[in-house]
Parts: C-alpha cells; sequence; structure tokens
C-alpha cells in the first residue's frame, strides 16, 4: 500500500523522521498559536476575571481534546500498521467503520456534557464570581466538538499515511482567521464571542483536510465496506489510548480545583501557565503521534530494527529542540505572561512556576518519545498505566499534600509537577527496554515457526 513517506525501506532515518516530524511539529505550532489567540484577547480586552473564566474553563476543553486524540491516535495504531503490512482492503473498512464510529460518538457526548455541565463546573470548584462567564462560554464552545472531533480524526488518517503537511496548512489558515475574527466577536458579543470564532475556525480546519482527502481517494464512504465487527478491535486500541491522553487533563482539573482555593489571580496565573509551557510540550506531542505511525509500520513490516533506530534519532531532536524552548520560555516568563494580563502578581506567579518546572520539559520529551513507540508497538494499555502511575499516584497526591500541608503553599503544587515529569522519564524507559525485549522475542519465535512451516511443506511435496 502506497504511503508518502518510506519508512520502512529509508537509509537515511534521520531524514526521514525530520521530514515526518517537522510539519507535525509547525502544525502543533500553528496550533499554539491558534489557541493562544483567545487567551490573549480575553485577558487584554476583558481583564483578569475573564482569563480567570477561561481557565476554569480548560481543564474541560482539555479533557475533551484528551478524549479526540487518543481515540484518534488508536485508530492510527491500527491503520498504521495494516498500511505497513499492505493490506487495503482492510484498512479501507477501518477508514469508513471508524468515521461513523467518531460522528455518533462525538455527538453523544455534546448531548452528555451540555446536560451534565454546570455540575462539571462545580466539581471544579468554579468560584463563583466566575461561574457564570465559564458556563456560557462552554455551553456555546461544546456545540463545536463534532468538529473538534472529525479534525483529529481526519488529521491521523493523514499521519497514517505519512502526510503531515496538510495539517500545518489548515491550521496556519485557521489560526490566522482567528487573529483576525477574535478581537471582532469578542467586542462584538464579549466572552462568548471567543467560542463562537472557535467553532468557526474548527469546522474549517474539516473542509480542508475532508476536500483534500477526497480529492487524493484517501477518505471516501462508502457504506458496503463498513464492517462493525472492527470496533471491537479499534475499542481495545482506542480506550486505553483515550485515557491515556484523558489522563493529563484529569489532572489538569485536579491541580485546577487546588489552585482555586487561593485566590482569583492564582487561577489566572495558572491558566497562563498551561498556554505557556505547551510551548515546550507540543514538540514532545508532535513527536508521540509520529512515532505511533512510524513504529506502527515498522511493526506491521516486521522491522523492529528501523523501529530503534527511529526512537533513537526521536529522542536526540526532541530533547534538542525542547531543551532550546525550555530555556527561552524560563527565562522570559515575565514578559511573556503580560502579553496576556498585565498584573505583577500573576507576572511573578508564572515567573517562579517555570523556575522550578523548567528541568522537567526535557523529562516530558523523552516519555512522550518513548510512550509513543510502546503505543506503536501495540502496547496502548502499558502507556495507559504508566500514566496513571505518575499522574495520579504521583503529581496530584504530593500536590495535595505539598499544598495543604507543608509550608510550599502554592508551590508544592509547582514541585509536585517537576517530580512527576523525573519519575514518568525514569519508569516509561524501563518499560520500554523491557517489553521491546519481549516484542522481538515473539517476533523471532513466529519467525523460526513459519520457517519450520515452510521447511514442513516443502518436504511433503
Amino acid at each position: 500500500m502506497k504511503t508518502e513517506i518510506d519508512f520502512i525501506h529509508s537509509e537515511n532515518t534521520t531524514k526521514t523522521f525530520l521530514k515526518m516530524a517537522l510539519p507535525m511539529i509547525a502544525a502543533m505550532f500553528l496550533n499554539l498559536a491558534y489557541n493562544m489567540m483567545d487567551s490573549i484577547w480575553v485577558g487584554n480586552l476583558l481583564g483578569e476575571s475573564a482569563m480567570a473564566a477561561l481557565t476554569s474553563s480548560t481543564p474541560i476543553i482539555l479533557l475533551l481534546t484528551a478524549i479526540s486524540m487518543g481515540a484518534t491516535n488508536g485508530l492510527s495504531i491500527l491503520l498504521s500498521q495494516k498500511i505497513g503490512s499492505g493490506d487495503k482492503r482492510q484498512a479501507e473498512s477501518l477508514i469508513t467503520t471508524s468515521f461513523l464510529t467518531a460522528v455518533i460518538f462525538s455527538v453523544a457526548m455534546t448531548v452528555l456534557l451540555e446536560w451534565n455541565l454546570a455540575t462539571l463546573l462545580h466539581w471544579l470548584n468554579t468560584p463563583a464570581e466566575i461561574f457564570g462567564m465559564a458556563y456560557d462560554y462552554l455551553k456555546i464552545y461544546l456545540l463545536g466538538y463534532v468538529f473538534t472531533f472529525l479534525y483529529l480524526y481526519f488529521a491521523a488518517l493523514l499521519r497514517s499515511y505519512g502526510n503531515t503537511s496538510l495539517q500545518a496548512i489548515s491550521i496556519l489558515l485557521c489560526t490566522i482567521l482567528d487573529c483576525i475574527l477574535d478581537p471582532i466577536f469578542i467586542l462584538w458579543i464579549g466572552f462568548d464571542g471567543a467560542a463562537i470564532t472557535t467553532i468557526l475556525s474548527e469546522s474549517i480546519s474539516v473542509l480542508i483536510l475532508v476536500v483534500y482527502l477526497h480529492h487524493n481517494k484517501l477518505f471516501s464512504l462508502s457504506l458496503s465496506t463498513v464492517n462493525w465487527k472492527l470496533v471491537i478491535p479499534m475499542a481495545k486500541n482506542a480506550l486505553p489510548a483515550v485515557f491515556q491522553q484523558s489522563i493529563p487533563a484529569i489532572s489538569t482539573s485536579f491541580l485546577t480545583a487546588i489552585v482555586s482555593g487561593f485566590s482569583v489571580t492564582a487561577i489566572a496565573g495558572y491558566g497562563i501557565t498551561g498556554k505557556l509551557e505547551t510551548i515546550p510540550f507540543y514538540p514532545a506531542m508532535a513527536i508521540n503521534m509520529v512515532m505511533t505511525t512510524i513504529v506502527g509500520q515498522c511493526v506491521g513490516a516486521k522491522r523492529m530494527d528501523k523501529a530503534d533506530e527511529y526512537v533513537k534519532c526521536s529522542i536526540r531532536t526532541g530533547v534538542g529542540i525542547v531543551t532550546v524552548l525550555s530555556l527561552l520560555v524560563v527565562f522570559f516568563a515575565n514578559p511573556l505572561s503580560r502579553l496576556f494580563v498585565n498584573s505583577d502578581g500573576v507576572a511573578e506567579l508564572v515567573s517562579t512556576y517555570f523556575l522550578i518546572v523548567g528541568v522537567g520539559y526535557v523529562c516530558n520529551t523523552i516519555t512522550n518519545c518513548v510512550l509513543g513507540a510502546i503505543n506503536g508497538l501495540g502496547s496502548p494499555t502499558a502507556g495507559m498505566l504508566l500514566m496513571v502511575f505518575y499522574y495520579l499516584m504521583v503529581r496530584m497526591p504530593l500536590a495535595w499534600y505539598w499544598s495543604t500541608h507543608t509550608t510550599f503553599a502554592l508551590n508544592g503544587v509547582w514541585y509536585a509537577v517537576l517530580v512527576s515529569h523525573i519519575v514518568a522519564c525514569i519508569s516509561s524507559c524501563l518499560y520500554y527496554c523491557y517489553y521491546r525485549r519481549k516484542r522481538v522475542s515473539g517476533m523471532q519465535e513466529m519467525q523460526t515457526e513459519e520457517e519450520k512451516t515452510e521447511s514442513l511443506s516443502f518436504y511433503k511435496e
């Protein structure tokens, strides 16, 4: 089956990896700019309270995005392996079935969340003075969740075929549109205008991807190829991937509830740190998704040697990029925070956060490289359990204890984040080494059995 990049037979692994990864990283940075526009315009045009309301809305948005990314990444695991093995018929059936499943699921999630929105905001300990703003914003934002899900679905489909460039192009166009429309809608409608702009931009992104995929005959709806039996293997890969992607969002929701107990200034500051730390986070996330596709194809072609080369290459590249970005964020945290809200208290909080957490972003990059490889090997459940360990069993308990039972106070939350990044890096690397040896051993045994079968068939003839 033809893909746009040949990962298996490429002699220059670094060049091939960069050809796949750089457009994906560019797309992530454009997505970063796209996501920051709302915060910058809201903070500057509407002030600290509006920024705090947006922060209170963020955990729910992050959770929804994580569910979408996890589900579509689960599809990418299966589809990449089918493409790597050359199984065109199964790949086409998988695409049609998964698309219908994606539409049904995203609509159901929208209805469920609209119905329970007030309860979710109460669980997040949203202060009364900003509750109404956060509720109205999310009520509108949720109406566009179907477009968010479908955008990530089509982007995952393109990644599986080795195309990451179009995602960058579509995000660029939508970022430009968002820059133009955000201030217009915010000044015209108010805080809710930012949500309306998001829906418009994401719907255009989906349209661009659909037109390209249909034109290149990579996507078409043919009900004759639907196979609902594929939902079970899709779910087996998607559910762990969904939970894996959702765990950071669950952790962020928990930490937001803790921070909300301090002050509105603390909430606004924490919201800004969440926006700024996506600068070192997004390249790591991009490499994670790229590695799922690359290693998936290598496994499908039974080339673990190539998979190992790509893992080493991803770590070298990722650590180099993120080290530079982390230093920039740490040194310029104060002026960067003032792009959102011009407040001394907020700027000081943001600067302290990055001084404490900064080194953890390099650890997070290594973790993402390894987790992407583990997913590509076909073990998303292991990745999920690892994240349960260092987010839910390390970060959240430490954040609660250090912020409420020690003199660290709010800084206790930041120290917990740093420790969890270090633990994540060590534990994921140890597991990858173990699982890789196990997978190679299994492939060798399978190859031996095939050789025996071929030998017996030859003598019988």
